[in-house]
């Protein structure tokens, strides 16, 4: 009976070890771990919030001061066209109304690129949107997308941010509300719903 015991009592030990002690091994301290769930990821979710962002973007070409050049065209095309496969490079002003006098809220920096062969015409838009007032202050939102520029209200992907906007996605609404066809220069209102945390 007490070889029983004794016997039951070696398994017992055995199997607790094996068993208990085996995933704390210095195989597993030296190899570490590839992922893990983080139990903030819940709190996370719980704290998602969605800004809505209303602003006018003015794209200046003309002037001895433009916020708009061309950086590349096409081989074989006009140098004056803004055809296919010509890109620009922007830094244009952000402000709170459609009056370029109006309060600056911020810069839209980046670039776009006519990438359409064809027409209807539609831009690459590759920008940042850096916001220098308020409470967003240093904080951006990035749209990349196609935007067919003769459409009246055009939509094009929110796909991150930075600062208070980290983690972003959603949307940009784009309305041209002013244009000079002779120059090129441009006002357009963006309503920006972004998803954050």
């Amino acid at each position: 009976m007490a070889m029983a015991s004794s016997l039951q009592f070696q398994y017992s030990t055995l199997f607790t070890i094996f068993f208990c002690l085996l995933p704390f091994s210095p195989l597993t301290l030296i190899h570490g771990t590839f992922s893990e769930d983080l139990p903030e990821a819940i709190s996370l979710k719980r704290m998602q919030k969605t800004t809505h962002l209303h602003f006018y973007f003015h794209d200046i070409v003309s002037g001895p001061h433009p916020t708009v050049v061309k950086v590349a065209n096409a081989k074989d095309k006009d140098p004056q066209a803004g055809g296919f496969g010509a890109t620009f490079i922007m830094d244009d002003a952000l402000t709170e109304g459609p009056d370029p006098r109006s309060k600056l809220v911020g810069r839209a920096q980046g670039l776009y690129a006519m990438a359409s062969e064809r027409f209807p015409p539609a831009l690459l838009m590759a920008v940042n949107y850096e916001f220098t007032a308020g409470k967003y202050n240093g904080s951006s939102v990035t749209v990349l997308g196609r935007n067919p520029v003769m459409s009246d209200v055009r939509e094009m992907p929110v796909v991150g941010g930075s600062g208070l906007f980290r983690l972003a996605r959603g949307y940009a609404l784009a309305h041209t509300v002013w244009l000079d066809l002779k120059t090129g220069d441009a006002t357009v209102e963006y309503n920006v719903y972004v998803m954050h945390f």
